[in-house]
């Protein structure tokens, strides 16, 4: 194997510090010389790094970063640079498979498909489409989304679509609609070059956008550097590197944010002309914050008031900043009243739309933008508003159907309803594409039991075998990213290409031509009778999508295939006005908060209760931002005498959610065998553990048994990274999702994955079958420290 690194070793690689323009620097992985290297994106993560696959005799043999790209100038983390084996992989799946008698067997094309349409006809003719849900990724491209959005919103007219990115991104899509009217981040990646403070809540961008990170770390090792500061209660590696730490206890988010916006209120710290020129709501929003003086913050969150008031500071005094949010937000107690805050936080002070300052409302997931822009989940395609009846008018023009086939009486089901609907009998089949929700939704013993109710028909639509698969009726064997060309759009709002570099092997299918092969077979009709998906190539799809957008926030209307080919990403909206693509939007001030213009009107944050349209109108902002308080309400599940500790889980540098893909590359399995629990020195000594001790951590719901890492945490928390399940290892339960609750936020419906009650007991069971890989563990975990 030829590398330019070792990026299992050497995470972020050399630094080459700067201040202004990122030097370029490629990393390349191949285990032979190419033939041709092929323009594409990397999908394991959400920063969207431009990657180029190198082919050779038809097969995959590598990767390199693309030099031109704006993301990465070249960059590729551990999971770009070994991920991509994951195609070669022998136990891909090839050919539909339908179950017989209890077990999967061998199926065509045409039997498979046919028995899909056959089961969506007799639901349908007995309780409607709303019998029928699917519940996506994000791993597929913005082609296939739109035409999954159509078919579903068009043709079936089910209201119960939307995935796993319901899990990782919900959030930020609604933190961002309630602050500036819609979806979309203000800001850039290149806001990291000149900033000079960057604040991290929630997320540890260290291991999840380890180029992202490279970024931060070479302006850390140049001239003039931000300073950064963190809040997480973990000592991750992004802590690590901060001038300010704030280590909360989980569930006071909001606290800890209304503490920090208090004190720069308090300071003066404040752009009054901005305020008052470009926003609303913010004599409430003080009103709110001034109930929380250092001195309680600490009392609640743990956060010492000297740290607090250090924080805030910097924050306040900054002339540039650049905030980005993640789990740690976005999975725990008022995600998204938290999440807002930090919008409030750059609008107090002016820093938005401007060169050095940016918002980065992260994603999990590096096509989550896109199912969020294109109708695959809970919104409506061109971040349309359900309660506007003209923006749902547009689409039906658009796609010449009828305004009632289009479901906009009531807001869509979200990710959990959809399970809890099919729990209760009402969805009678769920189609599952590109997810493995046995691993990744929470309280899995209920979800093991939905996936096995015999009323259920379920479809599973991957690569791979994965947990969720053995439950399927049916499994259709899916191309993946390098087999199959389309676009997505990371975070920043770039919009890259991946072009066709393999064929899929077997008889696998891209996920377009699957969608496009259902809505045929159905027999989707518009209203003059033609077929309801009008395009049979992405390219086509690509085109349609576009004047889906026009006129709207996402504008895509300026782009096409080839000019997305050859070069870097384009940021949206790229239209007449911005040819070449948008760095900044909210430059002018004026937000897309308008009444007939925004993405949704509004939620309660306690309650999730939907503003109306006749409300929202009364106090239509006209453009200008909204400043929304939030005081603190408790977590609903906590610590007692039976379960003593808090349980918040998360993700490791080396693999992408359920090690789908990541755990068939031998290099990054290697690197991060299994999964473990860390705990801190102060409970390792009141529970007599030592480091590599089995524990058994328990809750009300379900167990897991993982190996002990002593330290860097604080006291009283436990962390299990979620990645592993069963498909490679049934020794033992090591699910985290075993143990997490079902309960989520009230706005954003995003599960609750960052508290739980648990309790911990060594146990000697399981040490003979983990002897292999612990040493292993316990090497990384030193490599990890150093």
């Amino acid at each position: 194997m030829q590398e330019t690194r070792n990026s299992i070793n050497n995470i972020w690689g050399e630094r080459t510090p700067y201040r202004g323009k990122w030097p370029v620097r490629v990393d390349q992985r191949v285990c032979e010389e190419p033939d041709k290297w092929v323009q594409s994106a990397c999908v394991l993560c959400s920063n969207g790094c431009g990657i180029d696959i190198g082919v050779k005799d038809g097969k995959m043999v590598g990767v390199r970063g693309r030099k031109e790209d704006v993301v990465n100038f070249g960059r590729l983390g551990p999971k770009g640079l070994h991920g991509w084996v994951a195609n070669n992989s022998k136990d891909r799946l090839t050919k539909p498979l339908i179950r017989k008698n209890g077990k999967l067997e061998e199926a065509s094309w045409d039997e498979a498909m046919e028995l899909i349409v056959k089961k969506s006809k007799e639901i349908i003719e007995k309780q409607t489409s709303l019998g029928i849900g699917f519940y996506t990724s994000g791993q597929l491209f913005l082609e296939e989304y739109y035409t999954l959005g159509v078919l579903g919103k068009a043709g079936l007219g089910t209201p119960h679509m939307d995935g796993n990115t319901r899990l990782c991104t919900a959030t930020a899509a609604a933190a961002l609609k309630i602050s500036f009217g819609s979806d979309g981040q203000p800001g850039s990646y290149s806001d990291l070059d000149t900033t000079d403070c960057i604040l991290h809540f929630g997320h540890n961008i260290a291991s999840q956008q380890t180029v992202l990170w490279m970024r931060i770390l070479d302006r850390l090792a140049g001239p003039n550097p931000p300073k950064i500061i963190v809040i997480d209660p973990r000592k991750t590696f992004t802590a690590e590197k901060a001038t300010v730490h704030l280590a909360p206890k989980p569930g006071t988010n909001v606290p800890v944010m209304n503490g920090l916006l208090n004190l720069i209120i308090e300071a003066g710290h404040i752009n009054k002309e901005y305020i008052n020129a470009h926003t609303v709501g913010f004599e409430d929003l003080k009103k709110i914050v001034s109930k929380w003086p250092p001195e309680r913050v600490e009392e609640v969150t743990g956060v010492p008031a000297s740290k607090l008031r250090e924080a805030a500071h910097i924050l306040g005094t900054t002339k540039s900043l650049v905030s980005s949010v993640l789990q740690g937000v976005y999975q725990s107690m008022q995600a998204t009243a938290a999440a807002v805050q930090i919008n409030n936080l750059h609008l107090i002070r002016g820093l938005i739309g401007i060169e050095g300052s940016g918002i980065y409302q992260m994603n999990g997931q590096p096509t989550s933008q896109n199912t969020r822009e294109c109708g695959a989940d809970g919104d409506l395609p061109g971040f349309r508003n359900w309660g506007n009846k003209e923006h749902v008018q547009q689409l039906a023009d658009l796609w010449n159907v009828e305004l009632d086939k289009i479901p906009h009486w009531s807001p869509p089901t979200h990710a959990m309803q959809i399970w809890r609907f099919a729990e209760t009998g009402s969805i009678k089949m769920l189609w599952i594409s590109g997810t493995n929700p046995a691993v990744s939704m929470p309280e899995l013993s209920r979800v093991r039991k939905i996936l096995q109710k015999e009323d259920l028909f379920v479809i599973a639509q991957d690569a791979f075998h994965t947990e969720t698969t053995r439950y399927a009726d049916v499994v259709l064997p899916a191309a993946i990213w390098g087999e199959k060309t389309g676009c997505y759009t990371n975070v920043g709002r770039t919009v890259h290409i991946s072009h066709k570099a393999i064929e899929p092997p077997g008889e696998a299918k891209s996920d377009l031509d699957i969608f496009i092969d259902y809505s045929r077979r159905m027999g989707f009709k518009d209203k003059d009778g033609t077929g309801l998906i009008k395009w049979n190539t992405a390219e086509e799809a690509f085109e349609a999508w576009k004047e889906c957008t026009r006129g709207r926030p996402c504008d895509y209307t300026g782009m096409s295939y080839a000019k997305l080919t050859g070069g870097a990403g384009i940021q949206w909206p790229c239209n007449e006005k911005y040819p070449d693509g948008t760095p900044h939007i909210y430059t002018d001030g004026v937000f897309n908060t308008a009444s007939d213009y925004c993405e949704a009107y509004g939620h309660d944050f306690d309650t999730g209760a939907a503003v109306t349209e006749e409300e929202y109108k009364a106090i239509d902002p006209k453009g200008k931002a909204f400043l929304k308080g939030a005081d603190y309400v408790p977590p609903h599940e906590v610590p007692d005498e039976e379960y003593p500790l808090w349980l918040t889980t998360g993700r490791l540098v080396y693999h992408f959610h359920t090690r789908t893909k990541t755990g068939r590359s031998k290099d990054l399995q290697d690197a991060a065998p299994d999964g473990y629990v860390q705990i801190s020195e102060q409970d390792a000594t009141k529970y007599g553990i030592a480091e590599g001790d089995m524990l058994e951590v328990t809750s009300r719901r379900g167990k897991v048994v993982e190996p002990a890492k002593i330290g860097g945490i604080e006291p009283g928390t436990v962390f299990i990274p979620f990645h592993y399940g069963s498909w490679d290892n049934d020794d033992r339960p090591r699910a985290a999702n075993e143990l997490t609750i079902t309960e989520w936020d009230a706005v954003s419906k995003q599960p609750h994955f960052k508290y739980a009650a648990v309790k911990i007991n060594k146990t000697n069971g399981f040490l003979h079958k983990v002897s292999d890989v612990f040493d292993t563990i316990k090497d990384k975990f030193k490599q990890e420290e150093a």
